[in-house]
């Protein structure tokens, strides 16, 4: 964790780690932070492109990944060996939660750039579909992305998320990232309001 966020497997592991990821992806990854098919760096990894990776040569890139393909592989028991597929195209079918709110904050503030499918509408970067966060019963990134926004600098013309931190309260950003997970991810979380405001805390520190 750094900052409240999690840091994903990058070994060599096939199903958890990056082993299965090309090189291409890698590459592109590390340049720009954004991976079609294994998501969007956001946070302090989303920060170390825009302020550090982006601006290494691409032969520099090339020999980080090299170093990664030498990393032994260590699997992550928490995370599942499948990512899931797209959602369902209709808001009526498709992964739900106990708890309503969840929905409604998704369809009010998220839809509209995310798509009920997970596959973005208007960008690459928006889509979420393969995205690990999503795929992540802790669900910690999701919170803190809704939380916290963010603002990309690379690529060029990169979009922007807004931070709902302000304006939605814990247990609403708890619901949301619930539902994100319920039905874009691969098993459902079970963020509750405090574990929103720890990791409120958390990125505060």
């Amino acid at each position: 964790m750094t900052a409240g966020w999690r840091a994903f497997n990058i070994s060599s592991d096939k199903t958890t780690g990056v082993g299965a990821w090309r090189d291409e992806d890698l590459v592109a990854y590390l340049s720009i932070g954004h991976a079609d098919g294994h998501g969007t760096a956001s946070g302090p990894m989303g920060e170390a492109v825009d302020h550090s990776l982006s601006y290494l040569a691409q032969q520099d890139i090339r020999a980080v990944v090299a170093y990664l393909r030498t990393v032994p592989a260590t699997p992550s028991p928490d995370l599942p060996a499948t990512l899931a597929p797209p959602a369902p195209p209709s808001h009526k079918d498709g992964g739900s939660t106990p708890d309503p709110r969840g929905k409604m904050v998704f369809e009010g503030a998220c839809v509209s750039c995310h798509g009920w499918t997970g596959e973005s509408p208007i960008s690459p970067l928006a889509t979420l579909t393969g995205a690990w966060a999503v795929n992540d019963p802790s669900a910690t990134n999701v919170a803190q992305i809704v939380i916290s926004g963010t603002q990309r600098r690379v690529p060029e013309g990169a979009v922007s998320m807004p931070a709902f931190g302000s304006t939605h309260s814990d247990a609403e950003i708890a619901a949301v990232a619930n539902y994100v997970t319920a039905r874009f991810g691969s098993k459902p979380s079970r963020l509750t309001a405090k574990d929103v405001a720890e990791l409120r805390k958390q990125a505060s520190e």
